[in-house]
């Protein structure tokens, strides 16, 4: 396996404590990805595998999260994570799990976990796009376009990713036009991962954060990468609805139905290649313009 994946895999499995059977408290690192904070899909992959090693055996499965970022995290501090154990029913179980650095609460998790069984069976159909084959990765346009990233940050975006992802009709986030706010993303693990349901559940909540909140941005010809724009996560919902492999392509079909309030939501639908729903997504999210004058921007840093 290669470095980048593996590298990841050991970061989304936070460390217990204590080694007992009933230990509740884990510990983590952090990884610098090259944005203002830290990525809250990693602390996001993190809170549900600490969840994980709560539950009793390996039959369950993850079903649904919900997530609350609270506070930006940092890139050098290292992470705690608290995980309460809520309920342990027959078909369900229940974790709340609080992701915690320097003593500041920054996430907090309520994730359930289910017993398989067979029921009723339907889904939304996939979308009709293009296959991943000959679409460039984000890492290739960020070489490509490497002169235009600030110093302290290129070499971080231009390297080699656990996860790669191919976006159809790519943004040019230095020169946004405004476009409709959808996009569809392709995207697999860089290498062969072992059959451990767990961990392409967690792989996916990591990718999840990714793509999603810059398409609300799509219609008014703005991004990440402008610096009049402060972009941040609020809260995070993934349910998985069918069993997938991160080390085989997935289409990530993402669209933004609203934007107000300062705050833009996105909602994704994750299939395979087969063309079967295995997740869903939902996301809300900070999107504010800062103002050209200094005082306005002095108070929008500060809120």
């Amino acid at each position: 396996m290669n470095e980048p994946l593996s590298y990841l895999i050991r970061l989304l499995r936070p460390i217990p404590v204590e080694e007992t059977t009933e230990n509740n408290q884990f510990q983590g690192e952090t990884q610098d990805l090259g944005f203002k904070a830290l990525f809250g899909g990693q602390v996001m992959g993190q809170s549900l595998t600490a969840a994980m090693q709560t539950l009793s055996d390996e039959e369950w499965g993850v079903h649904s999260l919900h997530v609350y970022f609270l506070l930006p995290g940092t890139v050098t501090d290292p992470l705690q994570f608290d995980v309460e154990r809520v309920r342990d029913g027959r078909s369900f179980s229940t974790r709340q799990v609080k992701a915690s650095q320097n003593g500041r609460v920054i996430l907090t998790m309520m994730c359930s976990f289910q017993q398989w069984e067979a029921g009723f069976d339907h889904q939304a159909p996939m979308p009709e796009v293009k296959g991943p084959d000959g679409i460039p990765s984000q890492v290739e346009l960020a070489r490509m376009f490497q002169d235009f990233f600030p110093e302290r940050v290129r070499d971080i975006y231009t390297a080699d990713k656990p996860i790669e992802m191919r976006v159809l009709d790519p943004v040019n986030i230095f020169a946004p036009q405004k476009k409709d706010p959808v996009k569809y993303v392709w995207l697999k693990a860089t290498d062969q991962l072992p059959d451990d349901t767990d961990l392409h559940c967690a792989l996916l909540a990591y990718a999840s954060d990714f793509n999603l909140l810059p398409t609300s941005l799509h219609p008014h010809a703005k991004s990440y990468g402008q610096k009049d724009m402060i972009i941040a996560s609020l809260d995070h919902s993934v349910w998985f609805h069918r069993p997938f492999r991160m080390d085989e392509w997935l289409l990530y079909a993402i669209d933004s139905p609203n934007a107000s309030g300062g705050r833009g939501f996105c909602r994704g639908q994750v299939f395979n290649q087969q063309g079967e729903l295995v997740a869903s997504v939902a996301q809300e999210g900070l999107i504010r313009h800062i103002q050209k004058d200094a005082q306005t921007t002095k108070n929008a840093e500060k809120s």
